[in-house]
């Protein structure tokens, strides 16, 4: 099935939450926060391959984090369909303090306790920044203010960081605090929708890196 008939086919909005192509800390497994790292080549080729195929969606709206890897892949997605980018400070990645710029084995060396609550779900400051729930208390309302504005079946595109869309993704489908952990990460450049459902917002998508494709059969 191509972009268009899935366009035609949908019904109720949807939001797309992108994550930003490769960087050279996210190669070196190195956590990122808020610190403007912008993309590797690699990265750069990743965002204009899933552009392409987010491209055919035909979106109605780009918002997007104003940290370089963020706006970098929102370009070319911008690009390709001619949209403005709306940029928001309130879609950045967690804050994390004294763990930004640390690789994952220093972070557990240093922080083992912290990090290991931080897995269970509890609610941890990790290096002293945000809590998981404050990301999302900034990031979803954002969310829903531009998805609120949609026509009855537009699409609007998120492109932000990990932490922040699995928070934000966490907290427009209602879960608890301590299950967000349950939604595995994304890949770079791949993606995740939500769809606008009778009961409020479902999981259509997770970490895909291919166009969506309707459901059929019975849970539909």
């Amino acid at each position: 099935m191509n972009g268009r008939d899935s366009r035609e086919r949908a019904t109720g909005r949807r939001v797309v939450l992108w994550r930003h192509g490769q960087t050279a800390w996210n190669l070196e497994r190195r956590f990122q926060g808020t610190t403007d790292i912008a993309l590797t080549e690699t990265g750069v080729v990743q965002a204009r391959r899933s552009a392409r195929l987010l491209a055919s969606l035909r979106p109605d709206v780009i918002l997007a984090s104003d940290l370089k890897r963020a706006a970098a892949t929102a370009g070319e997605l911008a690009e390709l369909t001619g949209l403005d980018i709306t940029y928001e400070a309130a879609l950045r990645e967690t804050y994390a303090g004294a763990w930004q710029g640390l690789t994952h084995e220093e972070i557990v060396a240093q922080y083992g306790e912290q990090y290991a609550a931080w897995k269970r779900g509890e609610p941890v400051r990790r290096g002293g920044g945000e809590l998981e729930t404050e990301v999302a208390d900034r990031a979803a309302p954002v969310v829903l203010h531009h998805a609120e504005k949609l026509p009855e079946d537009g699409t609007l595109v998120v492109v932000s960081h990990g932490g922040t869309i699995r928070t934000t993704i966490g907290r427009l489908l209602g879960l608890e605090a301590h299950h967000w952990e349950g939604l595995g990460g994304l890949s770079n450049c791949c993606w995740s929708v939500l769809g606008e459902g009778a009961r409020g917002w479902r999981l259509l998508e997770h970490n895909a890196g291919t166009l969506p494709e309707p459901v059929l059969g019975d849970d539909d």
